[in-house]
């Protein structure tokens, strides 16, 4: 690293002042100015662009793992099918379309039979009924109107002519 002290800035100066010129330094000074914020925003850019290639790796590695989750649970849920598949087969049997269960022995042990009904669902949506336009205040009106406060909003126009004075 460049170590810059206030005396080396300070010769620097005197021998950009003494070869570029007084009327020239200013111009010279904001084109470097500008030129250094343009390299500090380059460098600004390269390190977010660096960081996030390396999120992106990251991710790509996140992406394989939870996919290779995903796959053995596929595999573990196809297996207990085929095992409970295997198990009906072996009772014997088969469902109706009116969701009963048949036994095709012809002298079972024990009869039994399965009866599949359609059950209402447990959480059915209920629509709030909330007056979405009107605003709530945070003080009750019982104690608004015991104190004498507004209870109501009123248009500037409309409270003027409520406490115009009555013509004679």
């Amino acid at each position: 690293m460049i170590d810059l002290g206030i005396s080396k800035m300070a010769l620097i100066g005197a021998v950009a002042l003494i070869v570029i010129g007084p009327e020239k330094l200013p111009r010279v000074a904001r084109t470097l100015g500008t030129l250094l914020g343009k390299a500090q925003r380059y460098v600004s850019d390269v390190k977010a662009e660096v960081s996030r290639s390396i999120e992106l790796d990251e991710l790509k590695k996140m992406k394989e793992t939870m996919e290779g989750a995903a796959r053995d649970v596929e595999s573990s849920v196809q297996a207990g099918s085929r095992d409970l598949q295997q198990q009906i087969d072996a009772i014997g049997g088969e469902m109706t379309s009116d969701g009963v269960w048949h036994s095709t022995d012809p002298e079972p042990e024990i009869q039994t039979e399965l009866y599949v009904k359609d059950h209402p669902p447990v959480f059915e949506y209920k629509h709030p009924k909330k007056k979405w336009r009107t605003k709530l205040g945070a003080t009750p009106r019982w104690y608004k109107a015991r104190n004498g406060m507004r209870t109501h909003a009123q248009s500037g126009a409309a409270r003027v002519a409520r406490y115009r004075p009555k013509p004679l």
